[in-house]
């Protein structure tokens, strides 16, 4: 097997979705496993899923994606395969861990589709990576998480290019400048306490609306809260805040999914569907910007950091920021999620 920097392989790694109806409760279920989820709540987030015939976008994405990362890093002359593996289900991490050493690979990079650091984001997909070590056993491949990217030009470039889109047909509906809202998943303020999630987030939004246009009118918003009533979490919610701000006489509003990199089923459904009926019956003109998803930039800023993570290339950030560690010190994004009792 060929090296590059004394690397077998990719490994991607991403949160996976159900692609048929069947898949559906077992996704949720293990997504939700040792949460204390009532099963009422379940059944209502199934609906989503079911209203688009049990299809989560996340896997068709991240296919594309993957196909679009391995044509990249083979036009640079990296020849490392690439594999992808999820964390909720197929291909799941640990079949594809297996598969790697099945195939030989004795050493690889991991890159999680997710930019911000946090529990679910980052830490996470190392426990992850070491469960699915875990389970595969002797000859586990050896596996090092490429650094959170949120402040890579590659990220951001791209989130300015979908920004700059939307602004412009968003123009063609109506005059009035738009209030725009960045919106991330939100996480518990526990978990927030522990890591530089809402920081980084905050950064990556004033970057954002001062490269897109000058003078653009943001906020930071939160959506697709999963926790109980009792459990803070960040807020506010895009919802709520569509609400807010035409109560406040504001009818023009642009949505701009900056904590994802791909158009899954929260952004379709929370932002799509649940954020625009809001808006349409408070009366305000609402478009959204794309995800990242396989915007050249993006899949260039990618190959950058295997090529970085390889020894290739020096570590790139947007001027004024500081490149996140690599390897994460031990005790970032540390977050013990509590257990609800049924």
């Amino acid at each position: 097997m060929t090296s590059v920097g004394g690397y077998d392989a990719l490994l991607v790694l991403s949160f996976g979705g159900p692609e048929r109806r069947e898949d559906v409760m077992p996704f949720l279920e293990r997504v939700t496993r040792g949460r204390g989820v009532p099963a009422e709540r379940l059944a209502e987030v199934a609906e989503h899923y079911y209203a688009r015939d049990g299809r989560s976008p996340i896997n068709e994405q991240t296919r594309a994606l993957v196909a679009a990362l391995e044509t990249e890093l083979a036009g640079r002359g990296i020849e490392l395969p690439v594999y992808w593996g999820n964390r909720n289900w197929r291909p799941l991490v640990e079949d594809t861990v297996a598969a790697m050493r099945e195939a030989g690979v004795g050493r690889t990079l991991a890159l999680a589709t997710s930019a911000f650091s946090s529990y679910s984001s980052c830490r996470q997909y190392l426990e992850d990576i070491e469960r699915a070590r875990a389970a595969v056993g002797e000859g586990a491949p050896q596996i090092d998480k490429i650094r959170p990217f949120w402040n890579h030009p590659g990220f951001l470039g791209a989130a300015a290019a979908r920004l700059r889109d939307a602004l412009a047909e968003h123009a063609a509906k109506t005059t009035e400048p738009p209030r725009v809202l960045f919106t991330a998943h939100s996480i518990p303020v526990a978990m927030a306490a522990t890591c530089r999630y809402a920081d980084e987030l905050s950064a990556a939004a004033r970057w954002l609306a001062g490269e897109a246009a000058a003078g653009l009118d943001h906020e930071l918003v939160y959506q697709s809260r999963s926790g109980p009533p009792s459990v803070p979490w960040l807020e506010p919610d895009v919802c709520d805040r569509v609400v807010e701000l035409a109560g406040d006489g504001v009818r023009s509003v642009v949505l701009a999914p900056l904590g994802f990199v791909s158009d899954h089923m929260e952004v379709v459904h929370d932002l799509d569907t649940e954020a625009a009926q809001a808006a349409a019956e408070a009366g305000v003109v609402l478009s959204r910007a794309a995800t990242v998803g396989v915007h050249p930039v993006f899949v260039a800023g990618l190959a950058d950091l295997v090529a970085e993570g390889v020894g290739l290339a020096e570590p790139r950030v947007v001027d004024g920021f500081e490149v996140c560690p690599s390897p994460c010190p031990a005790d970032c994004c540390s977050y013990e999620r509590p257990r609800t009792r049924r």
